[in-house]
């Protein structure tokens, strides 16, 4: 009998490692039935959405971890090629061009960036631009009219403005408007300009763009700057007749009028590469931007010739300033300029 067992012990771990080899050759193949690691900093209901279409429509299993951008990209720098990100899709371009530029992200398939049009992915092709916010400011209506509003958002370190401005500058989105104002002015103006505002801001700097817009709306701050959609949900949130603000863009071309791309990218490191181009080809394939132009995000989609089915100002009529993604790039200027006003 124990000559028997001796025999059987080799052949059954034969067969375990023979499993086990089978089991790593079909995670490197980036098999379907293996499940998809996306790491997101977008809004997670539009995600939810956007995934659950995908799964129906490939079979492909996928797991969502959702925290701040900010915080994601931090994570993939640290976790190198052992990072289990198969997907990074952000609110913002700097952070896939910060890891772009790390040797963190995979080429994104040419039929894929196709979809979009090239001035909103990534310049070398390494990430693809899914959907699209503008910077604007946000007002009261009762302590504003809006021929009171700065036409530029330079106009905000004026002093008349000192008590009454709002600003969120820990959240990502303000980044690009500070990287706008440096790249037209220069660093040592946009220092000064960030060290007037958060000196105007004194009593208002909130921790995010949410609180920021509701607190404008209920009058404790005259006015600040934030993208778009906050505003939209805030009044979804809590019903037209409670809202007491508006949105009103800067004059055309200027620094604080920015459109913001959310992308996506194919991480250097997956063992899924297959799949992760598929889920990236859905975002800006016309059945994933249907998603994202009848969601509650109030974002733009930006592929297949998709328009929002909501009521914002159309996109082919924002007359932004005319700053390219290259030119956003990885958004170190901005963050230095923020911890040197001690904004961040």
């Amino acid at each position: 009998m124990r000559r028997i067992l001796a025999f059987a012990a080799p052949v059954v771990l034969v067969v375990a490692i023979v499993a086990v080899v089978a089991v790593i050759a079909g995670t490197k193949n980036g098999s379907a039935t293996d499940t998809l690691t996306v790491y997101s900093g977008q809004h997670p209901q539009t995600v939810s959405a956007l995934v659950a279409a995908f799964e129906k429509q490939t079979g492909i299993s996928v797991a969502v971890r959702s925290d701040d951008e900010g915080v994601l990209e931090n994570q993939i720098v640290t976790e190198g090629k052992n990072s289990p990100a198969d997907v990074f899709i952000t609110e913002n371009s700097p952070p896939l061009e910060a890891l772009a530029a790390k040797g963190l992200l995979e080429k994104i398939d040419p039929s894929t960036l196709a979809k979009t049009s090239a001035k909103y992915s990534s310049p070398t092709g390494h990430w693809a631009g899914v959907s699209a916010r503008v910077s604007a400011m946000v007002y009261n209506t009762g302590k504003l009219k809006p021929s009171e509003l700065p036409t530029s958002i330079l106009g905000l370190a004026s002093p008349k403005w000192k008590g009454k401005l709002a600003l969120a500058p820990t959240e990502t989105d303000f980044q690009p408007i500070v990287t706008a104002v440096a790249a037209r002015y220069g660093e040592a103006r946009a220092l000064k300009w960030l060290e007037a505002i958060r000196s105007n801001a004194r009593g208002h700097i909130y921790p995010d763009n949410e609180t920021l817009v509701a607190e404008v709306n209920k009058g404790q701050a005259a006015l600040g700057v934030i993208n778009h959609y906050y505003w939209y949900r805030l009044r979804d949130e809590i019903g037209k007749t409670n809202i007491h603000s508006a949105l009103h863009f800067f004059k055309d071309g200027d620094p604080g009028y920015v459109i913001d791309v959310s992308g996506a990218g194919v991480l250097a490191s997956s063992s899924h590469k297959s799949d992760a181009q598929k889920f990236v080809a859905f975002l800006v394939s016309r059945a994933g931007q249907e998603i994202i132009a009848h969601s509650e995000s109030y974002e733009y989609p930006l592929g297949s010739g998709v328009v929002t089915a909501k009521p914002l100002v159309p996109f082919t009529s924002l007359r932004p300033d005319p700053i390219t993604v290259s030119q956003l790039g990885d958004g170190s200027t901005a963050i230095n300029l923020l911890r040197q006003a001690s904004l961040l």
